[in-house]
């Protein structure tokens, strides 16, 4: 007599306690970002085969756990307050490095170390391309390292201003001096340009009413702050205006801004403009007027800036990581790369949310986000686990009778293991 029963039983309560205990981990990691949930699947093992009266029979012998699949359904997001907490909303992973070492995650909590380097918790750097100022890949895939980001500076070349003269202004008599500018003009508006090593010069501009609708305009700066130059004010730029019934006829260059500032290679030039003029085709009336209500700057612009440090960073859909400078500028710096595979059920977990490539899974397809189905990036976002609490409740509590079920299997076996023993009585 052979009790394969016995066996069975036992096949069924190791197939079940795995069981439990891929649905204890799942449960486990119900708040772990990034998490995917695994299903257990089982077989049947090979079934002994028997003859009787009847022909060829076979028996089975229990179960085995056929595989554990992890289950790559998409997750919701939760919004956070970190432009570094980024989410795929797609079949993308993310490639993090370490050490020469390349593993994909879905979790997408990173940081910037000590190093200026994005990170996630373990230390793999988040891997992307460095980009241009028109936002063309300029490198290889690499980490993303924002230590050495900053913008340079832009030398000023166009000033607008657009001014109200009043009308009511007297006609000054004296000529204009550069050596006593408040007494010998009407109006004055300063602005800061700067050089090509990112310094700043203040200009002031001198309005003065020389005839009914006719204005001069005088920029000028401190002669020490030019290569050669002399401490005391001198004339950079000059120019009139002229207006009819209050709008800007004409605009007349005397004198063109064209000046060395000390320290810099070469003369720089800057273009002032005050509006569209009548006679450039304009209105006359969306830059500088004469009105009565007294003289003011209605607006002021130039388009130099100094240097800028990195203050902050945005990460749009595309994964395009932007910086934004001290200097009020922004630029492309970075992009962050995404990668899918052809069987991501292959890929094989080394703990802390990440996955390492097998031949199983095959090779990663690496793209920008957005493209080869990798999927968007959410900036603000992590991914929360995909573990369904009501499915995994009703998993255990199916595994828990199946236990109890086998396990009873094997006492039934054992009481009549015991009838044979006592038939010798």
């Amino acid at each position: 007599m052979s009790l394969s029963s016995l066996y069975t039983g036992i096949s069924g309560l190791d197939a079940y306690s795995q069981a439990m205990s891929v649905i204890g981990n799942n449960i486990a990691n119900v708040n772990t970002v990034g998490f995917k949930a695994s299903r257990i699947s089982f077989e049947d093992i090979l079934s002994q085969s028997l003859v009787g009266a009847t022909g060829q029979f076979q028996i089975g012998r229990g179960v085995q756990v056929g595989s554990v699949q992890r289950l790559f359904s998409q997750s919701t997001f939760q919004t956070t307050s970190s432009a570094t907490d980024l989410a795929i909303d797609g079949d993308g992973f993310f490639i993090v490095s370490r050490d020469g070492t390349t593993l994909y995650t879905r979790a997408g909590q990173f940081y910037l170390d000590e190093q200026g380097i994005l990170v996630n918790h373990r230390g793999y750097a988040l891997q992307g391309w460095m980009l241009d100022d028109q936002g063309s890949i300029t490198s290889t895939l690499q980490d993303i390292n924002l230590s050495n980001i900053s913008s340079a500076p832009r030398a000023t070349s166009r000033v607008v201003i657009n001014v109200n003269l009043d009308v009511n202004e007297a006609i000054l008599t004296n000529p204009f001096d550069v050596s006593n500018p408040v007494n010998t003009s009407s109006y004055m508006t300063p602005i800061t340009v700067y050089d090509a090593t990112g310094n700043g010069h203040l200009v002031n501009v001198y309005f003065r009413k020389q005839d009914n609708d006719t204005w001069e305009w005088h920029a000028l700066l401190d002669g020490a702050e030019l290569e050669g130059g002399t401490p005391g004010n001198q004339e950079v730029a000059a120019g009139r205006l002229d207006f009819t019934d209050g709008k800007l006829q004409t605009e007349t260059l005397t004198t063109p801004f064209s000046v060395q500032f000390f320290g810099t290679s070469g003369a720089q030039g800057i273009d002032f403009d005050f509006g569209n003029s009548i006679d450039e085709g304009g209105t006359g009336l969306d830059g500088s007027t004469e009105f009565a209500g007294g003289s003011t700057t209605k607006f002021l612009s130039q388009d130099g800036y100094t240097q800028g440090n990195l203050i902050s960073i945005q990460i749009d859909n595309e994964g395009v990581v932007s910086g934004v400078f001290s200097n009020g500028q922004s630029r492309q710096v970075y992009q962050v790369a995404l990668a899918r595979f052809t069987s991501p059920w292959g890929l094989t977990s080394i703990g802390g949310n990440l996955f390492a490539e097998t031949t199983h899974s095959g090779p990663p397809i690496v793209g920008e986000a957005g493209s080869s189905g990798l999927g968007q990036i959410n900036s603000n976002s992590l991914e929360l686990s995909n573990v369904d609490l009501a499915t995994e409740f009703v998993e255990m509590i199916k595994t828990q009778q199946a236990f109890q079920a086998n396990s009873r299997i094997i006492t039934t076996t054992d009481q009549m293991l015991q009838e044979i023993v006592n038939l010798k009585r």
